[in-house]
């Protein structure tokens, strides 16, 4: 009579069983696709950062934008600079991205005007995406 042998799941051929851990195989298929999870998400990822960058910049500059209004009602002009409309130093998530001068103004002009502007800093994820401005008007240049 012949007798019938049961292996325990994952034994080898002569019954004893493998060590616990992955093969090189099963490793590779994993480094595989965690690859491309990160070719295909990074992309995403860079340009929700730029669009954040360039909200943040945005929001900064019509905030500027009133208080340089809110200053004109008081001085009857408006101002060249900054501080003056407490808006120095500039917020920690606009500075390493965007370098922000000081207005640039018209009070001769008829109406008076200014234009508030935001550079992208070179080197930086924003680089790619240019400079923004406002003016006086509410009339927005660069990528809005």
């Amino acid at each position: 009579m012949s007798s019938i042998e049961f292996l325990a799941p994952g034994a080898g051929p002569d019954g004893c069983c493998r060590e616990p851990g992955f093969s090189l195989a099963e490793l590779m298929i994993v480094v595989a696709l965690l690859a491309i999870l990160v070719a295909i998400g990074y992309p995403s990822y860079v340009s929700y950062r730029i669009r954040a960058n360039r909200a943040a910049a945005q929001s900064f500059l019509i905030d500027l934008a009133n208080r340089q209004q809110l200053h004109f009602l008081d001085a009857r002009a408006f101002t060249t600079n900054l501080a003056k409309l407490g808006a120095s130093p500039v917020p920690p998530e606009v500075a390493p991205y965007y370098a922000i001068p000081d207005p640039v103004i018209d009070n001769a002009a008829t109406p008076p005007a200014f234009t508030l502007s935001a550079l992208a800093r070179a080197g930086t994820v924003q680089a790619k995406d240019g400079d923004l401005s406002i003016n006086s008007s509410g009339v927005r240049s660069g990528h809005w």
